[in-house]
């Protein structure tokens, strides 16, 4: 379990989002307290999503990062939810964006949280990891954020080559999954 560090977060709003008056002070770990108006704000994670696509050849869909954080390293497509879509809708749209890949079934496998350094500032996320089924697997191509889109054998996985904390564990527990022969990776 990684230790909460949405205190740091919170260390740079010094003004209430509500009233905008100065006395916004810390309340609890997580939030913070407006001595003005009583506004409480609690600082959580954004919700992302994490794409496991296998195509028929029992090769893991990785794409090549094109932005910071972590530029050029490896990924699994994915990303932020955006407000008022569900995570499966997320996955999905994510999918579409980075690859042009149809996702036709998603299926929760596990979720890790994480820090994505944006603007400077390290952002909490939950990042939700899903088992997709897509349409064709022959049309991926890179798009969006992913500068390469690569269909690697398990054996050529390596969780070090994957550049965001999250992703890297994750990666380790599918490698775990897949090798331990369970289905929910194939």
């Amino acid at each position: 379990m990684m230790h909460c560090e949405q205190k740091h977060l919170l260390q740079h709003f010094d003004f209430c989002p509500r009233c905008g008056a100065k006395g916004f002070h810390e309340d609890t770990e997580k939030s913070k307290r407006c001595e003005n108006c009583g506004f409480v704000f609690f600082m959580n994670p954004s919700s992302s999503t994490v794409a496991v696509i296998v195509n028929e050849l029992d090769r893991l869909l990785t794409v090549r990062r094109s932005k910071e954080p972590a530029k050029g390293t490896l990924d699994l497509p994915g990303g932020f939810c955006d407000c008022y879509e569900t995570a499966e809708e997320g996955v999905r749209r994510e999918v579409m964006e980075e690859t042009g890949l149809i996702v036709t079934e998603t299926n929760y496998l596990f979720s890790l949280p994480n820090m994505y350094k944006y603007s400077g500032l390290d952002i909490p996320t939950l990042d939700l990891f899903f088992l997709c089924r897509v349409a064709d697997t022959k049309g991926a191509k890179a798009m969006d954020d992913a500068a390469e889109v690569l269909w690697l054998p398990w054996q050529e996985v390596r969780p070090e080559d994957f550049g965001l904390k999250s992703i890297s564990l994750g990666v380790k527990r599918l490698l775990q999954m897949h090798t331990s022969g369970l289905a929910s990776v194939r």
